[in-house]
């Protein structure tokens, strides 16, 4: 149920200008499914709706230790070939494993299943630690919670980070999070973590992303020691202090660059970076493109 409220709340209907989806939930066999929660739901569409989908989730079921029936893995198997991007959530990958498609692929599923699902496919490379894996057409996304990040890493990939973060802050969720499945939620302000001095300090730290920020000033701000803030602030987000200020930046950059027409250089600078190179080592770094080829590619349009 966790899987399905996740899927359903990223790609249902939403309105304010934002990308619409036709989404759908199908099965082999229409009718009422049993539900982890005990609550059925009843599934109106057959495996002919994979048909004609661009984007098809697999998504975990309690009966994964066994293969899906053989219309299932016929049916991922020709929604990938005639061009569809096919994904996985949890445990949903071993449905991708058994239809052939991560064979050759890095992979990723619930970390407390990765060496199961390695063990009975030692074809695939199995990343027990990434919270979602993108191999193209073919994605797979850790278990639970990490379904957000690989719904949102799809929405950010296809539609821009301008896209991802609107809708990541409509479910008040980071858009964007480093690091594997051990790391708790780097949100971008830390609400309710219980410190106040410390959303304070981070809080402007946000306002003023331009300048260069060193782990020295924030702590300083704190009134903490550079190994006591250093301490709290992982306890807090879930991450350090450099990688926090990192992402920041880099989803700074982003926005700017899709919804504005200053030029990189002034980007650079509102981010915080020294200059358009040390922006375009980081973009393409991290995002695996330089920051022109990301404007051409996610440009918002009227």
């Amino acid at each position: 149920m966790l899987a399905v409220g996740i899927v359903s709340e990223v790609f249902g209907p939403r309105g304010g200008g934002l990308p619409g989806f036709d989404f759908a939930l199908c099965t082999e066999r229409p009718g009422p499914v049993p539900t982890d929660l005990g609550v059925p739901l009843a599934i109106a569409h057959d495996l002919d709706r994979l048909a004609e989908a661009d984007l098809v989730i697999a998504l975990p079921w309690t009966g994964f230790r066994t293969p899906p029936a053989p219309a299932v893995l016929d049916a991922l198997s020709a929604a990938h070939g005639r061009g569809a991007v096919v994904a996985a959530h949890c445990v949903g990958a071993f449905a991708l494993a058994a239809a052939g498609l991560l064979d050759g692929r890095r992979a990723t599923t619930h970390w407390r299943f990765a060496e199961l699902l390695a063990g009975r496919h030692p074809e695939v490379r199995v990343e027990p630690d990434a919270l979602y894996i993108d191999e193209g057409t073919v994605l797979t996304g850790a278990g639970a919670a990490a379904g957000f990040d690989l719904c949102l890493h799809l929405l950010r990939r296809e539609y821009g980070a301008a896209v991802a973060n609107t809708i990541a802050r409509d479910m008040v969720l980071p858009s964007h999070r480093d690091g594997g499945q051990a790391q708790y939620l780097a949100a971008p302000v830390p609400e309710g973590c219980g410190d106040e001095r410390l959303a304070e300090v981070l809080a402007w730290a946000v306002q003023n992303l331009h300048e260069p920020l060193p782990v020295a000033e924030l702590a300083r701000r704190a009134l903490m020691s550079k190994r006591s803030f250093a301490r709290r602030f992982t306890a807090a987000t879930g991450t350090t202090p450099h990688a926090w200020l990192r992402n920041l930046r880099l989803s700074s950059a982003e926005e700017l660059l899709e919804t504005t027409d200053l030029p990189v250089e002034e980007i650079a600078r509102r981010v915080g970076y020294g200059s358009a190179a040390i922006l375009r080592d980081q973009f393409v770094r991290r995002r695996g493109v330089p920051p022109r080829s990301y404007r051409r590619s996610f440009t918002s349009t009227p």
